[in-house]
């Protein structure tokens, strides 16, 4: 194992399969009970990657002082406009399942999970680690179901439960009474990634990169107007600009930037030099989250009254909560492979979907105000013969103002009023 300073160190640490992880990370590095681990991670300051950023040295304290603890590596990425955990579990399963036997180690667990999407590379990442028996805390694999609201760790211990992955009230806190009442540590996968390298390489090399407030570097899901959308690796305290730059930079001139996803606030593309910190970001009422950035160009359109970025803010007061449709009804199924361009830093190319016109037309057209559009996908799944769904959920139509067939009018008006952001509406030419 080799001592690691590079910029990038979790997306470094890849490997294929287990002999290659054990090559090039080695073992486990077991700590030998919660105190010298915890200390450690306190020393470096890792704070959680799923979007919140509380301390993981007081997670893991507070569920250490329980009996017969259970840990659960979150995969369920909930945001829909983030790839960086199917990149990690595409790209480095051991290296999550490490942090996991760590944490494991470190409360004293009996029994950890790993809740996520069921790939084959997971599968087989378990599979290989039980038949080198290098684990000393068994680990089962709980599907997570693809919806807005299932990666909410109340939710993610009612699905390990066998119950609806729905969020519930919290009348006592996950760490104190989770998994069939017991204390449970729910982390993130890129969390659990960064507590594997941390307990292999210490809290000064985690700190090499990164601010004295905010150290270490996270995964960002860039997309948008940019050039080259993917997941990168990159310090805190980053500028915008810096974010952007390592996408192949804005394809055209911004008018915005969403960061911290759907959770998240807009920043103006004039405060582009403003870095990726809790603290750089609260003026503009935004913070990293789960290191979503969406570059929104300029698109003319008619009627425009004011950028896009101050609509939703005034409509979110009528609209349901964001995300109630993924919350109250599952997605498609989506099968993550190894490779898929949506969890690859590599270039995602659109291409525009050729349809059959119906012989019976119209002279309705569906109108896509595409500056609130968020990618949600109603649209699509009731216009199925007009619409389909890029990688990033957004519709992908051949005509910028696609005709809609007689036939399908009702379905249009139902699209125009179940659309939770406003962003349809059908015209007459």
């Amino acid at each position: 194992m080799t001592m690691m300073t590079a910029t990038t160190p979790l997306l470094d640490a890849a490997a294929p399969d287990l002999p290659a992880h054990l090559r090039r990370n080695g073992q486990v590095p077991w700590h030998g009970g919660p105190t010298r681990l915890v200390r450690t991670v306190e020393a470096a300051g890792l704070t959680g990657r799923g979007g919140a950023g509380f301390p993981t040295w007081r997670k893991l304290a507070a569920v250490a002082l329980g009996d017969r603890a259970v840990v659960v590596a979150n995969g369920a990425e909930g945001e829909p406009a983030s790839a960086k955990d199917r990149t990690l579990l595409n790209r480095l399963p051991h290296l999550v399942l490490d942090g996991l036997q760590l944490a494991a180690e470190c409360v004293g667990a009996e029994v950890a999970y790993m809740y996520a999407p069921a790939t084959a590379t997971i599968e087989n990442a378990l599979r290989q680690r039980r038949g080198a028996r290098i684990d000393r805390i068994p680990v089962r694999l709980v599907a997570a179901p693809e919806r807005f609201v299932s990666g909410e760790e109340s939710a993610v211990v009612a699905a390990i439960e066998g119950r609806r992955a729905l969020p519930r009230d919290k009348a006592r806190r996950v760490v104190e009474a989770g998994v069939r009442g017991r204390p449970t540590l729910v982390q993130n996968v890129e969390t659990l990634a960064h507590l594997a390298l941390l307990a292999r390489h210490g809290a000064e090399w985690f700190r090499c990169r990164g601010t004295h407030e905010e150290p270490g570097t996270f995964l960002a899901t860039v997309s948008g107007a940019v050039a080259v959308p993917g997941v990168y690796e990159l310090p805190y305290g980053v500028p915008l600009d810096g974010v952007l730059a390592r996408a192949g930079g804005a394809a055209e001139p911004l008018r915005a930037l969403l960061v911290g996803g759907f959770h998240g606030a807009w920043v103006p593309a004039n405060a582009a030099h403003t870095p990726v910190s809790r603290a750089g970001l609260r003026p503009f009422g935004a913070s990293p989250g789960a290191g979503v950035v969406i570059a929104l160009a300029p698109r003319p359109r008619s009627g425009d009254r004011g950028t896009a970025p101050h609509r939703p803010r005034h409509r979110s007061r009528r609209l349901p909560p964001p995300g109630r449709h993924r919350a109250l009804r599952p997605q498609q199924p989506h099968h993550v492979r190894h490779g898929d361009r949506r969890a690859s830093s590599r270039p995602v190319h659109r291409g525009w979907p050729t349809h059959r016109r119906a012989p019976t037309m119209s002279t309705a057209r569906l109108h896509i105000d595409w500056t609130a559009c968020d990618g949600r996908g109603v649209c699509a799944e009731l216009l199925p013969e007009i619409l389909r769904r890029d990688e990033w959920g957004f519709p992908l139509t051949r005509d910028p103002e696609p005709a809609v067939p007689e036939p399908l009018e009702g379905h249009a008006r139902r699209a125009v009023r179940d659309c939770p952001r406003l962003a349809l509406r059908i015209i007459r030419s």
